[in-house]
């Protein structure tokens, strides 16, 4: 019998996550027959592996066949690559897709199988954040997901429509902008997009070190990419705070102009660079500064405040001569 669903999902070295999430798969109410599961692993680990194998043997004791299948990569390419593996080994009708971090609901397959069985091609769930306490450093782009027109981590493709667009852009090679991609290249080809609200993806939000924000900043490079593929879409659909991004640029070349003062001698050059950086870092610290400012977090503030435009201009700048593109 061929499933209506093949539920695939990427991970990397997250074998406790990966067990919730196939805990809550396995909870669907659609039944069993009705959807297989593969799980693509890109770190190639007897740890991903052996957790798989323990979900196997505890699903199989709980009544009911549900086929679970393991693909270790040979070599991490990253989730778009994981993805494309997963999809091109599926026998479902319908390619499911979520992330090793998240908790689909019971209702998550059932709830999109009506949409399929009426005609559509493509559909997006609800991803819902479950936030952590308010002391908890997280990933502050992660609440963007929310409002986010195609993501990976709950969405579904009819088989057929990921063959005509030949899947995931493996060059996205880092979890960033790879289903913005693959949104686009639908719309290009006019294969509808459908809703389903019902269909409910919960992503709890992790616990991240406090310098998280300044070690995701390399994930600007990859704007650049989508612009080169898709320009007329980046500048229609992808939001960017372009004032911000002036402001980084100011602030860095402020900086610069500085230091060319300062080892040249220019006294009043370097007044004005430095001048330049200083008032714009003092406003992006006051405006950065936590509710609840403390010793610990007003340092921290000041750190990633400070070295955050200098990280984002280096890789806004990386991507555009690595991809040999001028974006904005």
């Amino acid at each position: 019998m061929i499933p209506d669903f093949s539920v695939v999902i990427p991970t990397y070295q997250q074998p406790a996550l990966l067990l919730k999430c196939l805990d809550a798969l396995g909870k669907q109410r659609l039944s069993r027959d009705q959807y297989e599961i593969i799980v693509v692993d890109d770190g190639n680990s007897p740890e991903t592996a052996a957790a798989v194998a323990l979900f196997t043997k505890q699903i199989a004791k709980s009544g009911g066949p549900l086929e679970v299948r393991y693909l270790g990569q040979p070599q991490s390419r990253g989730p778009a690559a994981a993805r494309n593996r997963g999809w091109r080994a599926a026998r479902g009708r319908v390619v499911a897709f979520t992330d090793e971090d998240c908790l689909p609901s019971s209702e998550w397959l059932s709830s999109a199988l009506t949409g399929f069985q009426r005609g559509a091609q493509v559909m997006t769930g609800q991803l819902r954040l479950t936030l952590p306490d308010t002391t908890t450093q997280y990933n502050p782009r992660t609440p963007y997901l929310e409002m986010s027109e195609f993501i990976s981590a709950n969405c579904f493709c009819r088989k057929s429509a990921l063959e005509r667009v030949g899947g995931f852009e493996e060059a996205f090679d880092f979890a960033w902008r790879e289903d913005n991609d693959l949104q686009f290249k639908f719309i290009q080809l006019g294969i509808p997009i459908s809703k389903c609200p019902e269909a409910v993806v919960v992503h709890p939000m992790r616990e991240t070190p406090w310098y998280a924000s300044l070690t995701n900043e390399r994930k600007n490079r990859y704007d650049a990419l989508l612009y080169k593929r898709h320009p007329e879409l980046f500048r229609q659909r992808i939001e960017t705070d372009r004032s911000l991004i002036l402001e980084y640029y100011a602030s860095v070349l402020g900086m610069t102009v500085g230091v060319i003062g300062a080892l040249s001698g220019s006294v009043i050059t370097s007044t004005v660079g430095f001048g330049v950086w200083g008032i714009l870092s003092a406003g992006m610290i006051w405006r950065d500064l936590p509710d609840n400012v403390t010793g610990a977090n007003l340092k921290q503030t000041i750190l990633t405040t400070l070295a955050t435009p200098f990280l984002s201009v280096y890789w806004r700048l990386y991507g555009a001569v690595k991809y040999k593109v001028m974006y904005w």
